[in-house]
């Protein structure tokens, strides 16, 4: 006992020689500082009546969370309003899409504007003098053929799950509508496809619903920043007979243990397609998490139904010709060059501040300090 109370003033003793070291505690103090600290241990410094009144300040902010969910509870409401004065404008996009009417001269002027102009007059003026005309005859194709089909190619986030296979049963697709859930009831919105008869399914329109939720989470009410889809619904494809794309037949052979005799049995397995897009995971209500290839699944279905809803149906023409793409593109390839441009810049100060070893290191633009 005796021994061990030594052995521990020894100890203490050290430690108070080890403490009043001056460069010991110069490398503590260092150390300190470099420790960066958290907004969350700043705040665990101050005084509990500061601490008070940030919890106020947390009131203030959760209610402003309800407020913005009502904005955007008002903004649902006012889309479902210009739904309706969209939708003549819609339907005659359909109507020309089909070949059901034929638009006028009138309405098919259209003046883009630079060298395609000057060549569309000289051709005109060729045309007016060989007396050849722009109207319609028998032999053209009608309205608009593989309209929504060549949309779907030219999208990226559908083209990627479009099969061959698929293309037979999208040149039937006549148009693509966007409805909103009605006043009263739970903000969601209805994809609907519309296709005219046709050998592979019975049909009409196909639909997903998307449900919607803008409302604060109450365990954390700060994560809140608009409304969100939470869950969707597809529907019932009723398919003629041998012609299911999303699933496909296979040969299995199967050995009997005793006898030894081989015999072959057909399976039916899924198959990858587009038309998989109207039976969608379900989100468990009772809380069942679900494994991150299912979430990452989901996540893609519902940014897929925004794109649809918020792109492809209010601008199909542009997409169909391809210059919304260009558009996205041209957007992408300039925010690329400006991060070029401010990289050279960088290298030029840096070859000036080279020869100079007595000056400061300047100081880094805010640019550089981005991640």
């Amino acid at each position: 006992m005796e021994g061990n109370k030594h052995a521990g003033d020894k100890k203490e003793k050290l430690a108070d020689q080890i403490m009043q070291n001056p460069q010991v505690l110069a490398a503590l103090q260092e150390r300190l500082d470099s420790v960066s600290q958290t907004p969350s241990s700043y705040i665990e410094t101050l005084p509990k009546a500061v601490k008070r009144r940030i919890n106020a300040l947390k009131q203030l902010q959760e209610k402003c969370a309800h407020i913005e969910a009502k904005f955007y509870e008002e903004v649902h409401e006012l889309e479902r309003k210009y739904a309706a004065l969209y939708y003549p404008l819609f339907e005659k996009r359909r109507v020309v899409v089909t070949g059901e009417e034929e638009p006028t001269d009138a309405e098919c002027e259209w003046h883009s504007g630079g060298e395609e102009d000057d060549k569309d007059k000289l051709s005109e003026d060729v045309k007016k003098k060989m007396n050849i005309s722009d109207a319609p005859n028998t032999e053209d194709p009608k309205g608009i053929p593989d309209f929504w089909l060549t949309i779907f190619r030219n999208v990226d986030m559908i083209n990627i799950s479009l099969q061959e296979y698929d293309e037979p049963i999208l040149k039937h697709l006549q148009d693509v509508k966007v409805k909103f859930s009605e006043p009263g009831q739970p903000m969601s919105f209805t994809l609907e496809f519309l296709f005219e008869p046709n050998e592979f399914f019975t049909n009409t329109v196909l639909t997903k619903t998307y449900k919607m939720k803008s409302e604060p989470d109450s365990t954390d009410p700060f994560s809140f920043e608009g409304p969100e889809i939470v869950d969707c619904d597809g529907c019932t494809i009723d398919w003629k007979k041998g012609k299911n794309v999303t699933v496909k037949t296979i040969k299995k052979k199967q050995k009997h243990k005793g006898r030894g005799t081989v015999r072959t049995i057909t399976k039916q397995v899924p198959n990858e397609s587009f038309f998989n897009f109207f039976s969608p995971i379900k989100v468990s209500g009772d809380g069942e998490e679900l494994d991150e290839e299912m979430e990452n699944s989901l996540a893609a279905d519902f940014e897929l139904g925004h794109f649809f809803r918020e792109r492809i149906v209010p601008r199909a023409v542009l997409y169909f010709t391809g210059e919304a793409i260009e558009d996205e593109d041209s957007f992408e390839e300039g925010e690329e060059g400006e991060e070029e441009e401010m990289e050279g810049e960088e290298e030029c100060e840096e070859d000036e501040d080279e020869p100079n070893a007595d000056k400061k290191e300047a100081v880094q633009p805010a640019e550089c300090k981005q991640q």
